[in-house]
């Protein structure tokens, strides 16, 4: 069970999610609050999971209190404004639902913010260190298993905030790592950063066209920092040409 509060100086706003909430099964409302001052109140009182923090608000904005907060809960954003997505990314909020807000838009947010308390409550582990010799795998945790995972099963890695999806040739797996943690204990010869939220196998790469790549039926971006580094170790070498 999570725990939450909602923010937001509408009280139509504040009802209808509230109605939402009391329809989310694993959701516990805590508190509803007109403004983030009454937020570090209640947060001082007693932590929550989970804010649904509006942007415009009276004495104090939604951004105003990411700002000086530097470590909250997991932060949905709700907003009639979509030019504040950006901002709110910029604080690594969980999910950004633009008013008039639809259930199925929100239960699609509240299940991802589930998913990354589920990772963070079972403390995923760390991979495998590199110096430890012959070693051709690492454990991850998901939710309530171990995970063995095969260097040679990778096909490529996603960061999603403070956990990535490791994409397999058995599956799918998410674990609460960072991307520049598994960066550093893969492998460099056999895998390559192509963009700030993505590492392949280059190895599984089939085609580079442009600013993508292929992997199987999978396309990543290779995002300009990295395309001349990608081309110089994927391409240069073993181009064969007239």
């Amino acid at each position: 069970m999570m725990t939450c509060i909602i923010v937001d100086d509408e009280p139509l706003a504040r009802e209808g999610i509230a109605s939402y909430v009391k329809d989310t099964p694993f959701l516990q409302l805590k508190a509803t609050c007109e403004n983030p001052v009454e937020l570090l109140q209640l947060l001082h009182e007693e932590p929550v999971d989970l804010i649904f923090l509006d942007i415009h608000m009276p004495r104090m904005s939604g951004i105003d209190f990411l700002k000086i907060t530097p470590r909250p809960p997991m932060v949905i954003i709700t907003t009639a404004f979509p030019n504040y997505a950006l901002d709110g990314f910029r604080f690594n909020v969980l999910d950004y639902l633009l008013k008039p807000i639809t259930f199925d838009n929100y239960f699609k947010a509240v299940n991802k913010a589930l998913e990354y308390h589920q990772l963070v409550s079972n403390n995923a582990a760390l991979p495998a260190q590199k110096d430890k010799p012959g070693a051709d795998y690492f454990f991850i945790k998901c939710t309530n298993k171990y995970e063995k995972i095969f260097f040679a099963d990778i096909l490529y890695i996603e960061a999603l905030q403070n956990y990535v999806s490791i994409f397999t040739t058995k599956g799918k797996y998410i674990a609460l790592l960072l991307l520049k943690s598994l960066e550093e204990n893969l492998d460099a010869t056999l895998f390559i950063r192509v963009h700030k939220s993505y590492i392949v196998s280059i190895d599984k790469i089939t085609s580079i066209e442009g600013n993508e790549l292929k992997i199987q039926s999978h396309s990543i971006p290779i995002s300009r920092n990295y395309r001349d580094h990608v081309m110089d170790q994927v391409v240069k070498n073993k181009l064969w040409i007239k």
